[in-house]
């Protein structure tokens, strides 16, 4: 699964907009608890040049992000994408059209209120909790870096040298046409810096750009001053101009209303949350290894294997395995046509029953249980050891999880071979004598298969299963789906038909979605683009994905549906079949 969502945990809408009498501004209201949030710019309705301006702010559990990558639910800096994610709210006002909207970090701390009230902006913070126009809370005003008293917000605006931190400031917009747009925005560079804490959390500022907000041509310290010490408003503190920003390049139309559904709503998919996502795909080509040909290009020609290092029912860690024990921290893969049992390390006796589990050799000389050594071919990033070509190169995935990647040549003899053995150890990847293959861990069998040719355009039609689809599933599951694929027109022998072990196609590009059967709503749209969120991965045993279930509404309904992408009409095509389930809540 590469896809992880968290929900915003404090959000408030702040203003400098008149009340109903235009005569006193709401710039000590407060509207946390809404279950809405807005932006907006009005110009010209108090007096012929009066400004009023509404600003969004918004908080999100990054400590849970980054417990996530310590737990390696996440991957690491790099390799996963964070977008913001805010849902239009619909409304009876006009909404503004080709408005741009800027997403700023905030730079101070603040506090999300109690109040509710957006029309007439009379629930005012006083000496309770909550952040305004004004003030971040009941005990600060909002302040730049250098203390100056600001109204409207606190961000990092400046970039380095003179940014706080003295640290690049990552600043992100978005233009909305129709208005009624939900906005979307990749923050990447943004909750970087807060996992790694070169800028403390305190969420983002969403409001328009400042060629959109009203125009302003009065002094900017004489309409930002206030009293030192006092935070509590009442009518005679927002009376007049009092919170109204210096803005000469500012608009003089107005930009009226930008409404987004707040935490509070409630509509589960529509509340404003980060999104992580990542591709999350193995390709494991155990079960569809090809070997290379001239007909196919160097990557074409690539295979990847996995090795999966289960203790009692649980992947772990390779022990013995790094510096600490005195070499590489680097697994090796080299592959035989014929049977190797293990590998031995002779310290006594010449038997080779020192070590287990067995006395065969992986050096490939000529022994009648091993078979020959066959030839390999390294990719670009030289997987495969240059000075010994029988040698791969493997990595680390995750916890327990190793894979290598090669091109196979062929055999020494140039046999084409039914079936090969890949042999994983670590040591010297020059294993010219058993000592230095110092621990083996695994030997997996490989039936490869060769590329076939046509002379006319495949049409392919799929039947499509998910053999372990159940009827409910709960929030807290994360749920494995196995997915079954055979061509519509496949005509087995008898054979195949009696064998319980009815093989299955392995789809190099597939992708999947969910909706709600109630009203068809896109809960989890396909993840086709750059990231590849929903792809599918596959092993020997087939296509699969993970669905963390906590993504769906409990209570409701959903259906899957499964596209492949087909190579000749260059798109996405998707398939027939519809496969349902309800997500319940947990029954203890």
């Amino acid at each position: 699964m590469g896809i992880k969502r968290y929900i915003a945990n404090a959000d408030n809408t702040i203003v400098n907009a008149f009340q109903e009498n235009l005569r006193i501004r709401g710039t000590g209201s407060n509207a946390g608890m809404a279950d809405v949030v807005e932006t907006f710019s009005i110009y010209g309705r108090q007096s012929t040049s009066s400004a009023e301006l509404s600003r969004i702010l918004m908080k999100f559990p990054i400590d849970d992000i980054a417990t996530d990558r310590t737990a390696e639910n996440i991957p690491t800096s790099g390799n996963v994408s964070f977008y913001l994610k805010v849902f239009n709210a619909p409304s009876s006002k006009t909404v503004p059209k080709n408005a741009t909207y800027n997403v700023l970090a905030v730079s101070q701390s603040w506090q999300e209120g109690l109040g509710l009230d957006l029309e007439g902006y009379k629930d005012l913070t006083l000496g309770n909790s909550g952040s305004n126009w004004m003030s971040a809370s009941n005990t600060e005003f909002w302040t730049d870096i250098n203390g100056t008293l600001l109204a409207g917000g606190s961000y990092h605006t400046q970039s380095a040298p003179n940014a706080d931190n003295n640290q690049a400031v990552f600043k992100f917009k978005q233009t909305l046409t129709n208005g009624i747009e939900d906005i979307e925005l990749d923050i990447t560079p943004l909750v970087e810096q807060w996992m790694a804490g070169t800028y403390e959390n305190y969420g983002i500022g969403l409001f328009l750009t400042a060629s959109q907000e009203a125009f302003e041509s009065g002094s900017a310290p004489e309409t930002i001053s206030r009293t030192p010490g006092h935070l509590a408003f009442d009518e005679e503190d927002l009376e007049g101009d009092d919170g109204v920003l210096y803005n000469p390049s500012g608009s003089t139309f107005s930009y009226y209303t930008k409404r987004f559904f707040a935490r509070g709503s409630q509509y589960f998919f529509k509340r404003p949350h980060i999104e992580a996502r990542w591709n999350d795909i193995t390709r494991d080509n155990r079960g569809n290894f090809f070997l290379s040909s001239s007909r196919a290009n160097a990557q074409d020609n690539m295979n990847t294997l996995y090795f999966y290092n289960y203790v009692r029912g649980q992947l772990a860690d390779l022990p013995n395995f790094g510096p600490a024990a005195g070499y590489e921290k680097k697994i090796y893969v080299s592959i035989y046509s014929g049977s190797v049992g293990g590998y031995y390390a002779d310290q006594g006796g010449g038997d080779g029953d020192d070590v287990p589990p067995s006395d065969i050799r992986l050096s490939g000389t000529t022994n009648a249980n091993t078979g020959s050594v066959q030839l390999l071919s390294p990719d670009n990033a030289q997987n495969v050891r240059p000075d010994y070509l029988t040698v791969v190169t493997g990595g680390i995935v995750s916890t327990g999880i190793y894979s290598a990647s090669f091109a196979f040549t062929g055999s020494k003899n140039s046999i084409l071979l039914n079936n090969f053995y890949d042999v994983w150890f670590t040591g010297s990847h020059a294993i010219a004598n058993a000592d230095s293959a110092l621990y083996q861990f695994y030997t997996g069998t490989v039936s490869p298969h060769t590329l076939d040719g046509s002379s006319f355009s495949i049409k392919n039609r799929y039947f499509l299963n998910i053999t372990n689809l159940r009827e409910k599933y709960y929030p807290q599951e994360i749920a494995r789906f196995d997915l079954y694929v055979r061509q519509k027109n496949w005509d087995p022998n008898i054979y195949t038909i009696a064998n319980n072990d009815i093989p299955t196609l392995m789809m190099q590009s597939a992708s999947y979605r969910v909706c709600r059967v109630l009203d068809g709503y896109e809960a989890i749209p396909y993840g086709t683009g750059s990231d590849l969120c929903t792809s599918l991965s596959y092993d020997v045993s087939g296509n699969y994905f993970d669905l963390e279930m906590d993504l769906l509404e409990a209570g409701y309904a959903y259906q899957l549906k499964i596209a492949f992408y087909d190579s000749a009409v260059k798109a996405w095509i998707e398939q027939d079949e519809e496969f349902k389930f309800r997500v319940e809540e947990y029954e203890y």
